[in-house]
């Protein structure tokens, strides 16, 4: 009996890219804020938020992808799923990042662009696996 592999290549391909990606991101983020919090003022309690923000994405993203792996390899949706509602939360982080965050470095529009392009291309991967599997 043959079985037929459904698991996207590309997406596991991108998941795996993405963990390495995010991984210096956040250490660079953690640089930069590091950097800031020493030269730049800031409102009273503005850049501890904003460092948690950078945490609270480093969890959100390691769930995400971890789930988007499994979900893949294993071939059940309900893994892919979750990765792909968690898009939403890491695309909004990286989107702060960009946009709405106190000071902005050009190095952070770089690397926060490179990430939502990470996000979006795992977002239609995601959707297209999840159809796939269905």
């Amino acid at each position: 009996r043959v079985q037929v592999v459904h698991s996207s290549l590309p997406y596991q391909i991108l998941l795996f890219l993405n963990g390495w990606y995010f991984a210096f991101f956040f250490i660079c983020e953690v640089l930069i804020f590091a950097f800031k919090g020493e030269t730049l003022p800031f409102a009273d309690g503005v850049l501890a938020a904003e460092v948690i923000l950078v945490f609270l994405m480093g969890g959100v993203e390691a769930l995400r992808i971890f789930f988007g792996q499994k979900g893949n390899l294993t071939e059940q949706i309900i893994g892919v799923v979750i990765s792909v509602l968690l898009s939403v939360p890491a695309l909004f982080g990286a989107l702060f990042l960009l946009l709405w965050q106190t000071y902005v470095l050009r190095v952070e529009v770089i690397l926060a662009g490179i990430q939502i392009a990470f996000i979006g291309l795992q977002l239609i991967f995601g959707i297209i696996s999840i159809i796939t599997f269905a």
